[in-house]
């Protein structure tokens, strides 16, 4: 990993030294600063990297600028760590910038769970990326594609040296595929060319649309036929992400438990939808916090979830004997270099915390802690229920909403955790009464509202 406070044993799994486990360990019950000082101590953040975060981030405007127009401000999300996580044998703090209550604290727990009784596993299928040109209506469609194959080396030639970049780190064009769909408005049929690129560590959306916009004419002239569109897919099924995840020696009721979840999940999309918005709620944090597009992550994993016809899950849990296991499989489009990725200066931060070296295991870390993250959501439902955990978590917010001062949110938190042990739920209303409660007290002085 990124200190020499980590080790790998001969086997290739890795195991925390004494020194990093006491680092790692009680990392939620510390104080910011402390926080800063342990992922100083692992190698994570350097003494540059804690001052500017310290400032609160980006200060100035100036280079929110150059990414969009009509700049007032930023919007800032809280950005944390999820602790715990051992992917494919190495270590990792996971920085994740979000604004939901327990997803943090879920993840890092739950991959405890997994570190102690399991081991996570990551690949990669394919490493392609799409970009479309479609000709929208043709009545020799057969012909279109004889010309396309018959000219697909010259058109392959043209793209690479539009992609010249890219071509020189090692990647560029492939191939050029066709597909034929029949209209339901004509007789007409459309024809989209499929130009299938490796972008290396780039996300690779920008060069991808300028190649096709760049063989438009081309195809024009030897088709003979109008070319309409030319952009990007989002459903990268040429480039798939995988993570597994195993539990051995699991208690078979709560196995078969997560199991039967899964196959809710499975079969009805309305609850596939809540499943995969689960899923998302690990990968989406990182990929903000690496500056990544997350509106194209999920416009390929949802369109991936239905590309049988119907809505699914994109994680299936099974039992197999004693051990229960879990795969993610979708498309993960990111990049480490290039856009705000390389130009934001928390999103640098956040890829040196993770120390990835390509984009490739970037997505694959992505697809794990998603993986993870549907792991505890579905065993919190097979057991005590969704709600309990979430509203704990949720009590800060809610002495927030209520008005509580900075002194008065742990005091307010406490009376709420009570309520919530006795009735299984709390409300706005129960901050609001506790912390007048407390204020009454206060004024009284008669001491903390919360007894043991």
């Amino acid at each position: 990993m990124q200190t020499d406070n980590l080790k790998f044993s001969s086997q290739g799994e890795s195991s925390l030294s004494l020194d990093a486990q006491a680092l790692t360990s009680g990392f939620s019950k510390l104080s910011k600063e402390e926080r800063y000082a342990r992922l100083h101590q692992l190698g994570l953040l350097t003494t540059e990297d804690i001052e500017y975060l310290q400032l609160g981030g980006l200060q100035s405007t100036g280079l929110a600028e150059h990414f969009i127009e009509n700049v007032i401000g930023y919007f800032q999300l809280p950005l944390g760590v999820a602790m715990n996580f051992n992917i494919d044998g190495r270590n990792i703090v996971i920085p994740m910038a979000v604004e939901e209550t327990s997803i943090i604290a879920a993840a890092s727990k739950t991959a405890k769970w997994v570190r102690e009784q399991g081991r996570i596993t990551t690949q990669t299928l394919g490493n392609l990326i799409i970009g479309q040109i479609q000709i929208a209506h043709t009545q020799n469609p057969q012909d279109v594609v004889m010309q396309i194959e018959k000219n697909k080396a010259s058109l392959i030639s043209r793209a690479n040296e539009i992609a010249a970049g890219i071509v020189r780190r090692g990647g560029g064009v492939r191939d050029i595929t066709c597909r034929i769909l029949p209209r339901t408005d004509s007789s007409d049929h459309m024809v989209v060319l499929h130009v299938l690129c490796d972008p290396c560590d780039a996300m690779g959306a920008n060069i991808i649309n300028q190649v096709c916009e760049a063989l438009k004419k081309p195809i024009e002239t030897m088709t003979g036929e109008s070319v309409r569109m030319c952009i990007l897919s989002n459903l990268v099924d040429t480039r798939l992400t995988q993570a597994q995840v195993e539990i051995f020696d699991i208690d078979p009721e709560l196995g078969y438990g997560i199991e039967e979840a899964s196959k809710f999940a499975e079969l009805d999309p309305y609850r596939a939808a809540t499943n995969n918005k689960g899923v998302l709620n690990g990968i989406d944090p990182i990929v903000i916090a690496t500056g990544n597009d997350w509106r194209a992550v999920e416009a390929g994993i949802h369109a991936y979830a239905a590309r049988g016809g119907s809505y699914s899950s994109i994680t299936k849990w099974r039992m197999r004997g004693p051990i229960l296991v879990g795969t993610f499989e979708a498309p993960i489009i990111v990049g480490t270099v290039g856009g705000v990725t390389k130009l934001h200066p928390t999103a640098q931060l956040c890829l040196r915390m993770l120390n990835v070296t390509s984009a490739e295991e970037l997505s694959r870390i992505m697809a794990a802690v998603g993986l993870v993250q549907n792991l505890g959501a579905l065993k919190a439902l097979s057991t005590v229920g969704v709600v309990q955990g979430h509203m704990k978590l949720h009590s800060a917010n809610l002495a927030l909403m209520a008005g509580a001062e900075t002194d008065e949110i742990e005091t307010v938190q406490k009376e709420l955790e009570l309520i919530l042990r006795k009735t299984r739920r709390v409300s706005l209303s129960h901050a609001v009464e506790a912390l007048e409660k407390l204020r009454r007290q206060k004024e009284s002085k008669l001491g903390p509202i919360c007894t043991q």
